[in-house]
């Protein structure tokens, strides 16, 4: 597997160079610092029904990179992310085979099966996510609510329902990283002050989601800022918006790419929240705009300078 290794061999022009004093390495400890706030937030909420399945689901991918790249436990840091981010993916309690199956899948289905990180086309704890979901769809969608563990149903079973309060604050049944906004909010904030993010795929994103919940129900059009508000706080938008539409390999590298990879994420999750068949559109929404990424690079990409118009 020795070819599958993240490094690769670069032919550098004559300077001048423009040195970055980033790495991989320190980027991805930086996205683990900015999901602190979410893991300490599901611990309190669900205890070791939280703990268990981050540990788990972080070793294993650690593992998993480890056995194919032989490059040091950590490496550079993006198996430990891929999975504590597939974690927060997860409903509390989620059985340790499952765990494993889905970081397992995540590290080579998400990301080795293309050649590495940098490689990588699709969002690789969505990857994890997906398979789980495919096999396991019962056991993904079995919730429990917060501090009491008693078995619960997310707020997107019943739309409108739940208190925009305990949405934001995370008083409310769903995912380990999905239930408090503000933790999720408090990372990204990390993010953008790092300046790893920009405003402009989670802005679209959110956006469009919150304008779509607003004028949109499932009999037709109407006016309800508070639905659209609590699309945006429920479920795993926030988590998707922030932490995974935002994955630099996977989306579009150019200012208008950016924002139009948002505005998509943000349409297709609502158009399966309201119209299809699930009840969260988060995933499929983002893996759908991960396979498009190419296709708007390409199309907003700057002219350059003298460069005629075909």
């Amino acid at each position: 597997m020795e070819n599958l290794a993240v490094e690769k061999r670069f032919v550098v022009s004559s300077s001048p160079h423009v040195r970055s004093p980033e790495t991989v390495q320190k980027i991805m400890i930086d996205v683990l610092i900015s999901l602190v706030p979410a893991v300490v937030v599901a611990a309190v909420f669900f205890r070791e029904q939280a703990i268990i399945p981050i540990v788990i689901c972080l070793v294993a991918a650690m593992a998993t990179e480890f056995l194919l790249v032989r490059k040091g436990i950590f490496s550079d840091g993006s198996a430990a992310v891929t999975g504590v981010l597939l974690a927060l993916t997860l409903p509390p309690g989620s059985a340790w085979w499952m765990c494993v199956i889905g970081a397992v899948s995540a590290i080579i289905l998400g990301k080795y099966v293309f050649g590495g990180l940098g490689s990588n086309i699709f969002n690789p704890a969505l990857v994890g996510r997906a398979v789980l979901l495919a096999s396991w769809g019962g056991r993904m969608t079995d919730w429990l609510s917060p501090v009491d563990l008693k078995s619960a149903a997310t707020p997107l079973a019943e739309p409108g329902q739940a208190a925009l309060v305990d949405l934001f604050t995370g008083n409310v049944a769903g995912s380990l990283g999905e239930t408090s906004a503000i933790a999720l909010l408090i990372g990204a904030a990390y993010l953008l002050y790092k300046g790893h993010i920009n405003w402009r795929i989670p802005g679209g994103y959110i956006g469009s989601a919150l304008i779509m919940g607003t004028l949109l129900t499932a009999g037709g059009f109407g006016f309800d800022i508070n639905m659209g508000l609590f699309h945006v706080l429920a479920g795993g938008l926030l988590l998707g918006a922030l932490f995974m539409a935002t994955d630099m390999v996977t989306s579009p590298v150019t200012p208008n790419g950016q924002l139009i990879f948002g505005i998509g994420c943000g349409v297709l999750t609502m158009l399966i929240r309201i119209y299809g068949n699930f009840p969260e559109g988060v995933t499929f929404a983002i893996l759908i705009m991960n396979a498009l990424t190419p296709i708007i690079d390409n199309a907003t990409r700057p002219r350059f300078y003298g460069e005629v118009k075909k």
